[in-house]
Order: C-alpha cells, then sequence, then structure tokens
C-alpha cells in the first residue's frame, strides 16, 4: 500500500507511520514541523491550512507522489488554546478542505480523523454513532471537528470520495511526550509526578475512554485495508477502548507505576469548552472492522511510563 499522512509527524501520525513502514507499505507524510520523535517518516513541510488552487497531483505547486489513500490526522487539537484562539478552528476547516479537494481530483479514498469532542458534554450518555446532537457542540475544537465531518459526507455524496471516520478518544502511549508543543494530560502527570511535582484533577468524577496507541493504529490499519479492498465505505466509527476510567485513577495508576508518592489535588470542574464524561460505544468498530482493543489503562499507562522514562534517559 502507499499511504499520504497528514499530521505525521504528531503522536498518531508517528505510531501509524512506522507500523505502515515496518510492514513493508510506502508512506508520504506531511506536516508543518519536522519529527521530533524519528527520521525513518519521507515527510514534505507544508501548512496545508494555506489558501491553494491546485489539486492534481498535490496540494499547491509541490507534486506528491502517487498514493492509494489519504489519512487526515492534521489538524490544531488543543481544545483550551482554540477556545482562546477561535481562528485555528477555521485552520482546521481550511486544511480539511484542501484534502478533501486533493482525494476530489486525483480520485482518492480518505480516513478522516475526528473526535468524541462532536458528541459534546454527554448528558444521555449515549455515544453510539448516529446519536451524536451538534447542538451540544463544546467548543471551536469540536465545531471544527463537526464542520470536517460535514465537509467529508458532502464530499462522498456529490463527488463519490470514499470515506471511514474515525471519532477518537484519549490516544496516549508512545510518541507522546511533547508537552511544550502539545500538552496531554497522561504524559503531562508522568512528566511532572517523575519530577516529584504535584498534579492537579480538575473533576473528581470526570470519566474519560482513554484509547493505548496500539489499538487506535489497528482499528486505522484495519479500516485503511477495508476501504480499500471496498469492504468497508462511508462509514463513521468510534475508536476507543471502551471503558471510562476517571481522571483521579488514571492519575494514581501513573504514580503506581513510576513508583512515587502521587501528591494529586482536585479541583472542581469544569473549564470552558471541557468534556466531562465520556465512555465510546465500540460496537460498530467491532463489527465493522473486528476491532478489540486488547491495552486497558493500567497495562497502558505501565508502557506509557516505561517509554517515556527510556525516552529521557535516551536524551540524557
Amino acid at each position: 500500500m502507499h499511504i499520504l499522512i497528514t499530521g505525521s509527524s504528531g503522536q498518531i501520525g508517528t505510531n501509524l507511520a512506522l507500523r505502515l513502514l515496518d510492514g513493508g507499505h510506502t508512506v508520504f507524510g506531511i506536516d508543518k514541523r519536522v519529527n521530533s520523535w524519528t527520521d525513518r517518516i519521507p515527510t514534505l513541510l507544508q501548512d496545508l491550512g494555506a489558501p491553494f488552487r491546485d489539486f492534481v497531483g498535490g496540494i499547491g505547486s509541490v507534486p506528491y507522489p502517487k498514493v492509494d489513500l489519504v489519512v487526515h490526522l492534521a489538524a490544531n487539537a488543543k481544545v483550551h488554546e482554540l477556545v482562546q484562539f477561535p481562528h485555528r478552528a477555521m485552520e482546521n476547516i481550511a486544511l480539511t478542505f484542501n484534502v478533501l479537494e486533493f482525494c476530489r481530483h486525483n480520485k482518492l479514498p480518505l480516513i478522516f480523523s475526528s473526535s468524541r469532542e462532536v458528541y459534546g458534554d454527554i448528558h444521555r450518555y449515549i455515544t453510539e454513532e448516529t446519536h451524536a446532537d451538534f447542538s451540544f457542540t463544546e467548543s471551536p475544537y469540536s465545531a471544527s471537528k463537526v464542520a470536517g465531518e460535514a465537509l467529508v459526507y458532502s464530499y462522498a455524496r456529490c463527488y463519490d470520495v470514499p470515506y471511514i471516520v474515525f471519532r477518537f478518544s484519549n490516544v496516549y502511549g508512545r510518541y507522546d511526550n511533547d508537552n511544550e508543543r502539545m500538552e496531554r494530560v497522561i504524559p503531562l502527570f508522568i512528566e511532572r509526578m517523575r519530577a516529584g511535582q504535584p498534579v492537579t484533577v480538575f473533576g473528581r468524577e470526570k470519566t474519560l475512554d482513554f484509547t493505548y496507541v496500539d489499538d487506535c493504529v489497528n482499528g486505522i490499519i484495519a479500516g485503511i485495508e477495508r476501504l480499500l479492498s471496498g469492504q468497508v465505505r462511508n462509514q463513521t466509527i468510534n475508536l476507543a477502548y471502551g471503558k471510562g476510567n476517571t481522571l483521579v485513577h488514571m492519575a494514581e495508576l501513573i504514580a503506581d507505576a513510576l513508583g512515587v508518592d502521587g501528591q494529586i489535588t482536585v479541583e472542581p470542574s469544569k473549564r470552558v469548552g471541557e468534556v466531562t464524561r465520556y465512555i465510546a460505544d465500540i460496537s460498530r468498530a467491532a463489527e465493522l472492522l473486528d476491532y478489540a482493543p486488547q491495552v486497558p489503562l493500567d497495562e497502558g499507562i505501565r508502557r506509557a511510563v516505561a517509554w517515556s522514562q527510556a525516552w529521557a534517559a535516551r536524551e540524557k
């Protein structure tokens, strides 16, 4: 397979690209920043959010190699940052439009990375894919994912662009320690607890569905294979572990894996734009992709901590 990955320098993009390369496939990455973890991924540095008009053979004037499918992961993904700077949500929409135009002009199928954020802050606790109620949109980031999905659906109807939309949920694991650029709760807590610093959980009952990156990549690759073979087409699928854990429990697991006495403070939720409860219904992923996540949170945290410590030792 010849796969183009946008956002190839991010956590999911790096793990996916390396897995595909190890499987003997060809990968072409696009990102606006250099990959800080590996130089194995052939990457074009390009800002896909800029205005473009030429999409035949590439986006803009730079030619791309021929590919079979596009995995579109690139996005401004910091929820609270997009609350402060909502123009970055518009950038997400613009780059999704550009990628869709590339797929339209070159007759390519697309995998689009959406988010559990499209469900909003769930009060009905229904996360089956067709039950997303966009009136619950909590933030400009979630609005940009709602808009991205709408564009994907419209391109399927108007231009016959085949797609799978994956709604990810709190993916963590390897290649996830760039806290200065992209602060995520698990690598942030690992970094602070390892340094003997306290951590703060906002919301004692806040419950999320944490997905270990290997499970996420397994699901994406199953989607790539089935979309290319025609077995699955034009589907929206939750890709998560399927079980909720509180942030307090997650923090306790990190302290245990590090062998430290975690200084965990709990403060009231919620920050603007924040989702306080999400547990995915993954029955559609199981039915369509034979998806069966293998890594529960306790094991995933042990792996994430081990990787983080190994990486920190390597940088000394």
